[in-house]
């Protein structure tokens, strides 16, 4: 029996393939990820290189506009802090600029100047309250649940560093003498910082114990 071929310009039968070198017609795209042989068109007049898949849709103004919201309602968040944070000031009498900024999902407000020690607390912990505080005013105001990070006399950045430096260091010894270490009770923001220090090691760290003496322990890796 002899096999048939089509005429010049007859389409194939739905699920038959082209033979190597066959155009598609026109309009016909390829299925997302799959490749093309060499010479094979996808969209009109646009052929691509052997091996090469077709390219993702692009993202949408529509993603890009939710992007855009949420940068905004950030940004509201930390105007509403400002307000809240410069009549506190204003109360205790004590001077400071404010920078408000947007990292990651949350809102990022300092509070600089000199003088502001009494609003950081020895270890931390006035600091801790205010941010807490602050937050409640923001939800009040705004809605929803804030997740605003505050910063006082450029705290958190030195204690950052201090952190990042303790972290290393114990996840080294824990690594050499392979046993683990417990760390003085933390804030969550200051465990943060320890657990991604340690993970840059190769070493496991987790939290145990509850607030206020919720603190990090150092495994061997």
């Amino acid at each position: 029996m002899t096999s048939e071929s089509t005429e010049p310009g007859e389409t194939t039968e739905p699920g038959e393939t082209t033979e190597p070198g066959e155009t598609t017609e026109p309009g016909e795209t390829t299925e997302p990820g799959e490749t093309t042989e060499p010479g094979e068109t996808t969209e009109l007049g646009e052929t691509t290189e052997p091996g090469e898949t077709t390219e993702a849709e692009p993202e949408t103004a529509e993603g890009a506009g939710e992007s855009g919201s949420r940068v905004a309602e950030l940004e509201q968040e930390g105007e509403v802090a400002a307000d809240y944070l410069e009549g506190l000031l204003d109360i205790l009498d004590l001077d400071g600029d404010l920078d408000l900024d947007v990292e990651g999902d949350r809102a990022v407000v300092a509070i600089v100047g000199k003088g502001l020690n009494q609003l950081v607390g020895s270890r931390g912990e006035v600091l801790e309250a205010l941010q807490e505080l602050t937050r409640l005013a923001v939800n009040q105001r705004a809605g929803g649940r804030s997740r605003l990070m505050l910063d006082i006399g450029g705290h958190r950045a030195r204690r950052r560093k201090e952190l990042a430096s303790l972290g290393e260091q114990t996840a080294r010894r824990v690594l050499d003498g392979g046993k683990p270490e417990k760390l003085s009770p933390m804030s969550p923001f200051e465990r943060k910082v320890v657990h991604d220090a340690v993970a840059a090691t190769g070493a496991r760290s987790e939290s145990e114990g509850e607030e206020p003496a919720r603190r990090v322990v150092v495994y061997p890796g």
